[in-house]
Parts: structure tokens; C-alpha cells; sequence
């Protein structure tokens, strides 16, 4: 049977632990299981999910001294699961934003595809109480990326998404370097240059109701200037192909395509 790990990273999540991870255990089966990857929070997160794992053996929880940002915890998070048998892994919020009602669909799109993108920017995505220029941020940042890297990912930058293990095994998770919000864009990035086969589906994305975000300008900067490095090398190893071999590198974008959901 196959089993999947649903890793939710968290700091300073104590409102919304214990939600998230009972919407998670009742939208799926128990074949299911959740890890959720605590960065030492003040607030107790990690004594509440402790409390949880002690009730259910769905729920695990790994305990870290170090905060390295998101791309650090999904990456423990990913090493374990692997570690563990685990034959797909999810990405997933811990505050509520991503709605893990979707996973039965994703995780059976997980089954004919490498990577599965809930999408915010494809037709019937969309995002629920945001700012304007949350949405402006959102999309430009697509559209940049989408540029720069010369892909048809519209939503290369959200954060749920199921990989499978075999993924990993043509994906260099050793060379990821980003550890903010860019670290989304790094792993779409790295699978689409490795061929892997990526599919987009729609998701309606809600603004968390409790905490703070943890969005901030650095992390813009952080993702605008990786970006652009990338776009830059790729091209750069594209002229030096045709010169040197007379020949293209393989399409980054042919291998990704967008689904309806499984009520369209």
C-alpha cells in the first residue's frame, strides 16, 4: 500500500497545530501520516504536538534546536520521511491556509505524475482574503519567475505540494541552498530541469486567521535575486550547448501541465 507523509513545518503555531493536523487526519485515510518538523517554538507548539503524536500514531513530531527557515525544515522533514519509507511526501502550511481536503485529489494525481502543484494561478485557483498587494506581489512573482526560467509553471512560488519518493531520487536536494520562500521556486525548478513530470491542479488559498506570517522584504530580495542567477546560468548553458554540442538542452516546459479538480 502506498503511504504518505504530510510534513507541516511550524514556529510559533500554537493556534493552529492542533486544527490543521486533525483536518489532515480526517480528509484522508490511515495510510496517511503527519510529521509535523517544530523549530523549537517559545509558544509550546512542540509540547501540543507532542500531546497529539501521544494520542494518534499518525502523527509524528520532530523537535529541531535550529531555525533555518522554511527550505531547512521541509528538507529534515523530507530525510526522514525518506528515511522512513515513505513513498509520498507533502508539502503543507501549518496555518490553516492550505485546506488538506484537497489531498485524496492531489495524492491521486501523485500517482501518474513526479511533483503536483496546488495551484493559486491557474483557472479555478484562487486566493481568499488577501490585500491587493499580496496578490500583486503573488502574481508578479510568478510572472517574473515564469520569465526568468523560461517555464509555464504558473504558480512555481506556492507551498503545497506532494513530491514522490522517486522524485528525489533525480532531484539534488544536497545543492539546495535557499532556505526562505524561494526554496518552493528551487525544488519546482530542480525537478523540471531534471525532466520530472509536474502537473498544476487548482486550490483555494485562505490567509492564515490566526499567527503572523512570516513574509517579509528579505525574503522577496532573497527570491528576485536567485531567480535571476538561475535564469542567467540556464542560459548561459544553453548558448554554451549550441555552440559547443550543436544541440538544445532539454525543454523545461513540456513536462509540466494544468489539471482541473477533480469536481471539474
Amino acid at each position: 500500500m502506498s503511504t504518505t507523509l504530510v510534513i507541516i513545518p511550524t514556529y510559533d503555531e500554537a493556534e493552529n497545530v492542533r486544527p490543521i493536523v486533525a483536518r489532515t487526519l480526517a480528509a484522508t485515510d490511515d495510510s496517511v501520516h503527519v510529521l509535523v518538523v517544530d523549530d523549537n517554538s517559545p509558544d509550546g507548539t512542540g509540547d501540543i504536538a507532542d500531546a497529539i503524536a501521544r494520542e494518534t500514531d499518525r502523527v509524528h513530531v520532530m523537535h529541531r534546536t535550529v531555525k533555518d527557515g522554511l527550505g531547512g525544515a521541509y528538507l529534515a522533514g523530507f530525510a526522514w520521511g525518506l528515511e522512513h519509507g515513505y513513498d509520498k511526501l507533502v508539502e503543507m502550511d501549518a496555518d490553516g491556509s492550505h485546506h488538506p481536503e484537497y489531498l485524496p485529489w492531489m495524492l491521486e494525481l501523485a500517482d501518474s505524475n513526479d511533483l503536483v502543484l496546488g495551484s493559486r494561478w491557474i483557472k479555478g485557483g484562487e486566493v481568499e482574503n488577501w490585500p491587493w498587494y499580496r496578490e500583486m506581489l503573488s502574481r508578479g512573482g510568478n510572472l517574473y519567475t515564469r520569465l526568468a526560467l523560461g517555464i509555464a509553471v504558473r504558480d512555481a512560488t506556492g507551498g503545497f505540494r506532494v513530491f514522490t519518493s522517486r522524485a528525489f531520487e533525480r532531484i539534488d536536494l544536497a545543492g539546495v541552498a535557499s532556505k526562505g520562500y524561494c526554496f518552493q521556486v528551487d525544488l519546482c525548478w530542480r525537478a523540471l530541469e531534471a525532466g520530472l513530470r509536474v502537473v498544476e491542479t487548482p486550490i483555494t488559498f485562505t490567509e492564515r486567521e490566526f499567527g503572523v506570517s512570516k513574509m517579509s522584504g528579505n525574503i522577496v530580495r532573497e527570491s528576485l535575486t536567485l531567480v535571476t542567477k538561475w535564469g542567467i546560468d540556464r542560459r548561459l548553458r544553453e548558448l554554451r550547448s549550441l555552440v559547443k554540442d550543436h544541440r538544445r538542452l532539454p525543454s523545461v516546459r513540456k513536462n509540466a501541465h494544468a489539471v482541473a479538480d477533480h469536481t471539474g
